[in-house]
């Protein structure tokens, strides 16, 4: 499996970018999907951008055209170049991987998350 840890955020003004990263270790090889939830208080989590490894992305709709995923020369490397960031935009990022690993018996799938890192949108 694969431990992931983001990095990158932080406080930002209405209008202001940031960009998030995430580093995968471990098993990396066996990721299918990258990307990014986040999650308001009191709220679940959901889905922001994900990437799949054939360069497939997905977007939230309250995000397209302000965001984008994208990887680095290091594949195990994921980012979120966010701009135009709202207020609304306030929460906790929290960085994804899915894939899977075949063994002897069968074909396992797994999820794994990151910490976490907030990002803040205000004056």
């Amino acid at each position: 499996q694969v431990q992931l840890v983001e990095s990158g955020g932080g406080l930002v003004q209405p209008g202001g970018s940031l960009r998030l990263s995430c580093a995968a270790s471990g098993r990396t090889l066996t990721i299918v999907t990258m990307g990014w939830y986040r999650q308001f208080p009191g709220k679940e989590r959901e889905l922001v951008a994900t990437m799949h490894k054939s360069g497939w992305t997905n977007y939230a709709n309250a995000v397209k055209g302000r965001f984008t995923i994208s990887r680095d020369n290091n594949k195990n490397i994921v980012n979120l170049q966010m701009s135009d960031l709202r207020p609304e935009d306030t929460a906790i990022y929290f960085c994804y991987a899915a894939g899977g690993i075949e063994s002897d018996q069968d074909y396992r799938e797994y999820d794994s998350w990151g910490q976490g890192t907030q990002v803040t949108v205000s004056s």
